[in-house]
């Protein structure tokens, strides 16, 4: 089942980082020179809530967010989320050059033992072409994405606690690497936004900021 770990959405969401220290979570928005911080809020977690990126006090944590989200004064529902943890596979396979999404969707779940060390019924998956493969014209490079389904479902749980839709699943690391390739410098200050503290608070975000850059993907 694909949960959109690549697909993007074309509507504004607020990027929550759920990780074992806090919730960290950003409201974008667009500016003439790229983006705007509409808003940015952290809070610490009830001890043990989160351990090695799995969800273990749902209530907890929903409490937590919940809280997070008030000094935002955001009318914003829309939420990306991020899975991490060992239960995470992420790898790049090789596929035949013109393959159907719905055949190359196929393809995986018939070779899924291959990648895949959990019963198929227990993950989410989901794939996107990256480009040729140096094997030749005829094979393409696909990221492939998995995660248990109790994972993804821990975390729609836990936004909707806090009056939130999961409307985007990515993996951690795909997040972090989304706002690497960004200048948070460049990021102009919202107006209930104090710029001198983004300076100091803007690299501990990039998470959250990954995520809610998947508003604005192509």
């Amino acid at each position: 089942m694909r949960k959109g770990f690549f697909r993007p959405k074309v509507e504004p969401v607020l990027g929550v980082d759920i990780n074992d220290n806090g919730i960290k979570l950003i409201e974008l928005g667009r500016s003439t020179g790229g983006f705007s911080i509409q808003g940015y809020a952290a809070k610490a977690l009830p001890a043990h809530a989160v351990v090695d990126g799995t969800l273990l006090d749902l209530e907890g944590v929903g409490q937590a967010l919940r809280q997070a989200l008030l000094p935002l004064h955001t009318s914003a529902r829309r939420a990306a989320v991020a899975v991490a943890g060992p239960s995470v596979i992420t790898r790049v396979i090789e596929m035949e050059a013109g393959l159907s999404d719905e055949a190359m969707a196929w393809k995986i779940q018939m070779e899924a033992d291959q990648y895949i060390p959990y019963p198929l019924d227990d993950v989410a998956i989901d794939f996107q072409v990256q480009g040729p493969s140096a094997r030749g014209r005829d094979w393409v490079q696909v990221q492939l994405a998995a995660c248990l389904r109790e994972q993804v479902e821990a975390r729609e749980a836990v936004l909707a606690l806090a009056g939130l839709v999961a409307t985007v699943v990515d993996v951690e690391a795909f997040a972090l690497a989304r706002a690497c390739r960004q200048d948070f410098a460049s990021f102009t200050p919202g107006h209930r936004v104090d710029g001198a503290q983004w300076a100091v608070d803007g690299q501990g975000m990039g998470v959250a900021c990954g995520l809610a850059l998947r508003s604005f993907a192509g």
